[in-house]
């Protein structure tokens, strides 16, 4: 098998490993908070408040979980995320009540840490060096599709098994699906570090100031995102379009996101991953700027534009770190750089919801307002030699 065969398997293998491990965490809570809450007589609010927990805990155990990579290489680290995964799932499966419901999303989370993008990105990076842009391109590609995949499915196996069933249902995927083929195929390679010191390309150390900077724009990029993704609809319908108009156009951002990705991967593979870090982050106070300027008509574009930048930014997580710093030590790196982006993401939600009720549409010129700090801040970043 050559090596290109060799890394377009390790990049369908993980992209199908992401998209399984998104699905039955982050996308699960839209399809199952409803009939969760109504049989513990709670509210939908309460059960996306243990949500935002649980991403909370993910972002505190990520910089753990990449320097666990860095020392052990990804397949172990990715493997044994699948097998906490379904232990939370079937804990939360057989949950009695609202306590050990609690309990196993705090078990999701620590699998959330280990087995979501920054694991994959940092398996990549511990695989391929600094040669790992494209691929990191291509398993967000895949995974883009995550929700497409997940919502369906956990509204299938829960309209034929209740909510319980579709928790049974995740976390067998996890056993027989996302294990074999993260511990299986998979390539084993020495960790980033033992290989840089065999070498000699460590590189220059890192310096804190860069890194606090990346950490700013990852965390603006993810609250908008986190925020946008929460309230959209009701932001277009603010923002002067009907229902069915916003719920329309709402629909556009999945298909806007993978096709800026495809565009990365196909076009602007070759350009500084600075400067399309830039692109990215301009595109969403483009956005709102459109939408403030034509009302409710121009829904659609904002929609379009917005997440044209939301899918380049999720590849910019991956791909600017290691440009800047390079593969040693990127696991850890990789988990400080971005905790902020998670707490951002996970306040969200909440945060700009209560902006939403109070403002409406004009609540966008917050995030606005931070994409155009974003974008000042890149230009403080520099481009060094490794």
């Amino acid at each position: 098998m050559t090596i290109a065969t060799n890394r377009a398997l390790t990049v369908a293998v993980l992209g199908t490993t992401q998209t399984l491990s998104w699905a039955s965490s982050y996308y699960l809570p839209a399809i199952l908070a409803t009939p969760i809450a109504e049989e513990f007589g709670l509210s939908r609010a309460t059960i996306f408040g243990v949500f935002s927990i649980a991403l909370l805990l993910t972002a505190v155990l990520g910089p753990a979980a990449g320097r666990q990579i860095d020392i052990r290489g990804g397949r172990d680290v990715l493997a044994v995320s699948n097998i906490v995964f379904a232990i939370g799932l079937l804990l939360m499966g057989f949950a009695p009540g609202p306590l050990v419901f609690c309990l196993a999303w705090a078990v999701v989370g620590v699998a959330m840490a280990m087995g979501l993008y920054d694991a994959a990105f940092s398996t990549l990076a511990g695989l391929y060096g600094k040669d790992a842009r494209s691929s990191i391109t291509g398993i967000t590609l895949i995974a883009g599709f995550a929700s497409t995949v997940g919502w369906p499915a956990s509204a299938l196996m829960e309209a034929e098994w209740g909510w319980r069933g579709a928790c049974f249902g995740w976390a067998a995927l996890h056993i027989l699906v996302g294990l074999p083929l993260n511990r299986l195929l998979i390539p084993r390679v020495p960790p980033p570090e033992k290989a840089a010191a065999v070498a000699g390309t460590a590189g220059p150390a890192p310096r804190v100031w860069d890194m606090a900077i990346l950490a700013f724009v990852l965390a603006t990029a993810g609250f908008s995102a986190s925020a946008l993704g929460a309230h959209l609809p009701g932001l277009l319908q603010a923002a002067g379009a009907t229902a069915a108009a916003a719920v329309a156009a709402g629909a556009l951002l999945g298909p806007a996101q993978v096709g800026a990705r495809i565009l990365e991967f196909g076009f602007l593979r070759k350009v500084d991953p600075l400067v399309s870090a830039k692109i990215a982050v301009a595109l969403h106070p483009i956005a709102v700027a459109v939408l403030f300027a034509g009302g409710a008509p121009m829904a659609a574009v904002f929609v379009l534009i917005h997440g044209a930048g939301n899918g380049m930014l999720t590849i910019t997580r991956g791909t600017l770190p290691l440009a800047l710093f390079g593969p040693v030590g990127y696991g850890q790196r990789q988990g400080l750089i971005t905790a902020p982006a998670r707490m951002a993401g996970a306040a969200a939600p909440y945060g700009f919801g209560l902006l939403v009720d109070a403002y409406g549409a004009q609540s966008l010129w917050l995030t606005a307002g931070l994409g155009v700090a974003a974008l000042a801040s890149l230009y403080m970043l520099k481009m060094r030699p490794a």
